[in-house]
């Protein structure tokens, strides 16, 4: 398994928290917070799209 960093959850109003991780191979991964074993892995600016997306309002009934 990679050693991944979680950095500190994000949590919305009303909303999962979430955590953004990385690996030194320079993958990014995401996760609900506290079920970090159960992650979506992609590329660091495919996720950081679809963080942003979700807090500009675009995506928030993904959460």
């Amino acid at each position: 398994m990679q050693d991944i960093n979680w950095e500190d959850p994000y949590c919305g109003e009303g909303n999962n928290c979430f955590r953004i991780g990385t690996d030194d191979q320079g993958n990014a991964y995401i996760a609900v917070a506290g079920a970090e074993d159960a992650y979506v892995s992609d590329s660091r600016e495919a996720l950081r799209a679809l963080v942003l997306d979700i807090k500009a309002g675009k995506a928030d009934h993904l959460l």
